[in-house]
């Protein structure tokens, strides 16, 4: 269902008030910048646990505990909540994970995975889900491509900051594919010991090539 679909459903001047179940959580008031995050965080919960076909403004309102005309006011349409929730989503997950931390030491490369998996799951469910969304509806595909470019820079300039070489993009779509796929069997298998065993062994391939890299340079020199 688009943005304008669902507008134009209901009134300019619905709240979202009416409550035929009388379920619905105590309306809050929020300021502009809290209440742009909690809306956020909210639509990202939604998509997680229902799938984008569970993402109206009302769902959005009602698990924020706020008013439909909240939602419509900060975003305007869908398919920007949708935008902006992925952003949103991307920012977190590059801000918890290590994949960039800046150092340029294998060693703190993507510390935290399994951490920022088990403090939120449905952030990383989210993304999966609109991943999937975007094989059914193509118009997803080019912020989904434009989000995803976020991650995929975090990782080369990471990588590229170890390794003698600039990294290419095989070598960064490798690295992170490797790590997306650990996200997501933690998410549907738990186990996070896995996860950070895994990652160590990561590492420690990375670290086969930083050693070469300086063995080649060595030579060339």
């Amino acid at each position: 269902m688009t943005a304008s679909a669902e507008g134009a459903g209901r009134s300019a001047g619905s709240t979202g008030s009416e409550d035929p179940q009388g379920d619905r959580k105590p309306r809050k008031r929020m300021n502009y910048g809290e209440g742009r995050e909690a809306l956020l965080n909210a639509a990202v919960r939604v998509v997680a646990r229902g799938g984008l076909r569970k993402l109206t403004y009302r769902a959005v309102a009602q698990e924020a505990g706020t008013t439909h005309g909240l939602v419509v006011h900060h975003f305007g349409s869908r398919d920007a909540l949708i935008e902006e929730a992925l952003a949103h989503a991307i920012r977190t997950s590059l801000n918890t994970s290590a994949l960039e931390p800046g150092t340029g030491k294998v060693a703190d490369f993507s510390v935290g995975v399994s951490d920022m998996v088990i403090a939120d799951p449905d952030i990383q469910a989210f993304q999966y889900e609109l991943l999937l969304e975007a094989r059914r509806r193509p118009e997803l595909l080019p912020q989904i491509r434009a989000l995803y470019d976020d991650y995929f820079d975090a990782t080369r300039r990471e990588l590229s900051r170890m390794l003698p070489a600039d990294a290419g993009r095989p070598l960064t779509r490798l690295i992170f594919a490797a790590l997306d796929g650990l996200v997501l069997h933690q998410l549907v298998f738990g186990e996070p010991e896995t996860t950070d065993a895994a990652i160590e062994e990561l590492r420690g391939l990375l670290r086969l090539l930083v050693a070469d890299g300086r063995e080649q340079s060595e030579n060339d020199g």
